[in-house]
């Protein structure tokens, strides 16, 4: 059963908690009975300390949801320390510093809650901006419809200016569609027949006929969603650890408060000593940081899948790039246009435009758009026939014309023969181009050459900027490809790769990225995520490029990038790191430090109850603040240079 966006919505405000003015009024309700009792006074003109209302509702709260996690996990909990604080506090009168910690918990949690609100609310922002109806096809007539009802196969009409509701493909018509809501292309791309388009993006010119596919929770919008959510689930290194210390941090507290007891039998000092322990800064260091971290990212059309995939990108030394669809876009266009002196540069690339009109083949599609763009107007061809292996032919203003490769100066088919005038000039730039990795062709009018032209994939215009800030990040950048070693070279000059490995079958990549991480290195691998699949998966770090509507890339890779901006790499890598230091700030600094000086001073009875509630508290609040930062962090160029990541220097060596 499909859903709509209005069931994205509701699984969204489900998994929020909480909705509206209802999340503000049990802390707020805790704070004021807590800021009331505080003070002086109050107890006596009431007839009983205010704060016993604080501490018995919300320690009743705090109580009743640590023994149903105890039951369930079947171990101590850090919540257990917390409630023994409390109970410790009470006992000894102090129910003020009671009331200060069940507040400073539930009030915690709710600024946490903040914080995954606005990583929910990056990606229900766009799930808002899908339209709640859509124009389908009934009957021979367009009629509106709930966006909820369609399903595949249907056929719906986007308007100039609408959004589009569902993931498809166009059927009819040609428009200029904005995707900055899902991939953060910030220019619009051109849709025509065949061409995919996702929910949620805009028709700014154009109308488009789109046969339905996805809808929902299905879309590449839907699939962001949920894997925001999924990655608040899937811990990290740093965070299980964190988790293990909080196991043992129980027992271990509660031997030191009895220590400190026993030395002084000062129970008040006990107490603020497991008061100031509780350990709730170290709880919540490592997932609010990776909760605001995956908010960020997801803003910028990029999905990552939670902790553990944050903290192997942080460490990665080695980055392995995919050249065909990946480095570059993946299609021919013309890179060279040469005449001979019978000819000019305008006339050769006119005629083999015409002689290749017919023709299907990807190349003669990229002469097609070349000439399109310079704004040549084809002359009209007839005859027209393609010689297998070779090229093509075709009648042309009276005269002959033969565009094809090499086999055309050997004299292979049943028209083309040897004795071309300027057959040395047609050798010589068949030799040049070939060594630049390219595809190149010969256009032939009779029996005189007239001149070449040269064909290769089209490098990805910011890749040697994302190359270059990858590279200054210290990280060693290596490119596979299963093509020929002089194409790839050509493109690894080009973005600035120094290592590169050529000829490969999908299991050859495989093994390279087993070799690397045998040897210590941290591997992420970036792709499209079809021939490179087992490669993604193996790596520590798995890249899809342009995932949107592709499926085994979001299924086999770590992180998925929506769009096709490579700069968006290093910007990921570095938030990554970002994350790392937050999340050992939260823990060192927050957690550890302040609890070490904290149970000093409680021993020593410079910490009162209160005092130790407050400061340990305090601590808790500084940690949803400091990983809050993650959620507007944002890298610049240049930006990543300063921060190496750690160990590459030790894996420059070759593969």
């Amino acid at each position: 059963m499909h859903e709509g966006h209005h069931g994205m919505v509701e699984a969204n405000n489900r998994r929020g908690g909480h909705q509206g003015r209802g999340k503000w009024l049990f802390p707020g309700f805790l704070l004021l009975t807590v800021l009331l009792a505080a003070i002086p006074g109050q107890a006596r003109l009431l007839g009983f300390d205010l704060a016993l209302v604080p501490m018995l509702v919300g320690g009743g709260f705090l109580t009743y949801n640590t023994v149903i996690a105890t039951l369930e996990t079947r171990r101590i909990t850090a919540g257990s320390l917390v409630v023994i604080a409390m109970a410790g506090s009470a006992y000894v009168g102090a129910y003020l510093a009671a009331a200060i910690v069940a507040f400073m918990m539930i009030g915690g949690e709710f600024l946490e809650d903040l914080t995954l609100d606005k990583t929910r609310n990056a990606v229900r922002d766009l799930v808002r901006l899908v339209p709640d109806t859509a124009s389908v096809r009934r009957g021979g007539e367009w009629v509106v419809v709930a966006v909820e009802t369609l399903r595949p196969g249907d056929r719906v009409l986007v308007r100039p200016g609408e959004r589009i509701p569902v993931d498809g493909q166009v059927v009819a018509g040609t428009a200029s569609v904005n995707q900055a809501t899902l991939t953060g292309e910030s220019m619009p791309v051109e849709k025509e027949p065949g061409a995919p388009v996702f929910t949620g993006t805009v028709s700014e010119w154009g109308a488009l006929e789109v046969t339905v596919d996805k809808i929902g929770d299905d879309t590449a919008l839907g699939r962001i969603i949920e894997l925001v959510y999924e990655a608040q689930e899937r811990k990290g290194r740093t965070q299980r650890i964190a988790d293990r210390f909080a196991a043992y941090f129980t027992p271990l507290i509660l031997v030191v408060s009895a220590a400190v007891w026993l030395a002084t039998h000062d129970l008040v000092r006990a107490i603020s000593v497991l008061v100031i322990a509780c350990p709730c800064a170290l709880v919540l260091a490592t997932p609010t940081a990776v909760v605001a971290a995956v908010g960020n990212a997801a803003r910028r059309g990029v999905m990552i899948k939670g902790g553990v995939v944050l903290e192997s990108a942080g460490r990665t030394s080695t980055l392995l790039f995919d050249k065909t669809g990946t480095l570059t876009l993946g299609r021919p266009a013309v890179a060279a246009v040469v005449a001979f002196p019978a000819a000019t540069a305008s006339r050769v690339l006119a005629l083999a435009a015409a002689a290749e009109e017919r023709s299907e083949h990807p190349i003669a599609r990229a002469i097609a758009v070349r000439a399109r763009n310079e704004g040549l107007s084809r002359p009209t061809a007839t005859g027209f026939n393609q010689v297998g292996g070779v090229g093509v032919e075709a009648e042309i203003e009276g005269s002959l014309i033969r565009v094809g490769n090499r086999r055309l100066l050997e004299g292979a088919g049943h028209l083309w023969g040897p004795g071309l005038t300027d057959a040395g000039a047609g050798l010589e730039f068949l030799d040049e181009q070939e060594k630049l990795g390219r595809t190149a062709l010969l256009v032939a009018e009779g029996d005189r050459l007239l001149g070449g032209i040269a064909v290769a994939d089209v490098v990805r215009t910011r890749a040697g900027e994302a190359v270059a800030r990858i590279r200054g990040a210290g990280a060693r950048v290596v490119m596979l490809t299963g093509d020929n070693l002089p194409a790839a070279r050509a493109v690894a000059t080009k973005v600035g790769i120094d290592e590169v490995y050529a000829n490969l079958l999908p299991e050859d990549k495989l093994k390279l990225v087993s070799d690397l991480k045998a040897r210590g290195a941290v591997v992420a691998m970036v792709g499209d995520g079809v021939n490179d699949a087992l490669a993604l998966t193996l790596a520590d770090v798995g890249i899809a490029m342009g995932a949107a509507g592709t499926e085994v890339a979001i299924d086999s890779a770590a992180i998925a990038l929506m769009g096709d901006d490579l700069t968006v790499i290093p910007e990921v890598l570095e938030l990554s790191r970002r994350t790392l230091r937050i999340i050992r700030q939260n823990i060192w600094v927050f957690a550890v430090f302040v609890n070490a000086v904290g149970i000093t001073l409680a021993s020593t009875g410079w910490l009162s109850p209160v005092g130790a509630a407050v400061v340990h508290n305090a601590a808790s609040v500084f940690v949803v603040l400091n990983s809050a930062r993650l959620l507007t962090y944002r890298t610049h160029p240049g930006h990543e240079a300063a921060h190496p990541v750690p160990g590459a220097a030790a894996n420059q060596g070759g593969g």
